[in-house]
């Protein structure tokens, strides 16, 4: 039996992408089965997956009663997909920022690595389109400082779009991840590099998204600038 991989997609009210986005990732290859996380969306989303889910044995849901971010999202989704035979988790975005497309590109560089992150910045080109300019240069700049800070060597730690090998999640104690916003990318990188697992980046282009609104915000970007010290001095007491 081919190995096989899974597309974990929090949800909150992404009832106009998530049908469509759910067919593009099915569509890219037969081993890949879709996860929806759904954090009680009041649109309808949760039941719009169920309604999918009901006919097509490749797509599941997770229902959460209430918006508890995205960090906790992607762990829930991790601990589903252990108990399954999955070598390979996906994290991605639910509004086409990420684009399906480029899930083979995933799947070919994870035979010669570990983890494999989608970059907007590799070799600090930018392929981002969209963005307001204050956005692009928030996220460009927050990654230089993250990796200053802790000395994880990747142009994008705070991108959202990667894969995971299964060893790779089953060596993080996942009741250790303490972040919850987009300072879980980081987190999750960082503890992978320091067990020692291969990262490789690869590079993507993220478009805004065209339906529904982002999820960034003060708290979550703070909690971003305060998290890479929290990691740094994790690293130097040995608790990472």
């Amino acid at each position: 039996m081919p190995e096989r991989a899974l597309v974990i997609v929090p949800t909150y009210n992404e009832r106009e992408n998530i049908l469509k986005l759910i067919e593009a990732v099915l569509a890219q290859s037969p081993i890949i089965d879709v996860l929806v996380v759904d954090d009680g969306s009041p649109d309808g989303t949760g039941a719009l997956v169920d309604e999918r889910a009901a006919v097509d044995s490749r797509v599941s849901v997770i229902h959460r009663e209430r918006k508890l971010g995205l960090g906790t999202a992607y762990v829930a989704g991790f601990r589903w997909a252990l108990t399954r035979d999955y070598e390979f988790v996906f994290e991605m975005d639910a509004d086409f920022s990420h684009d399906p497309q480029h899930l083979p590109q995933f799947l070919a560089s994870i035979a010669d690595a570990d983890l494999v992150l989608g970059s907007r910045y590799r070799d600090r080109k930018v392929t981002v389109v969209n963005w307001p300019i204050g956005r692009l240069m928030l996220s460009y700049f927050a990654n230089v400082y993250a990796r200053a800070v802790t000395g994880l060597q990747v142009f994008d730690a705070t991108g959202g779009y990667k894969c995971f090998r299964r060893k790779v999640l089953e060596a993080i104690d996942l009741n250790d991840v303490k972040s919850n916003g987009y300072a879980f990318q980081i987190e999750m990188s960082f503890r992978a590099w320091k067990k020692g697992f291969k990262i490789v980046e690869i590079p993507i282009v993220f478009v805004d998204r065209t339906e529904g609104s982002s999820k960034m915000s003060k708290k979550i970007v703070r909690e971003a600038v305060w998290m890479v010290w929290r990691l740094r001095w994790w690293s130097m007491t040995g608790r990472v």
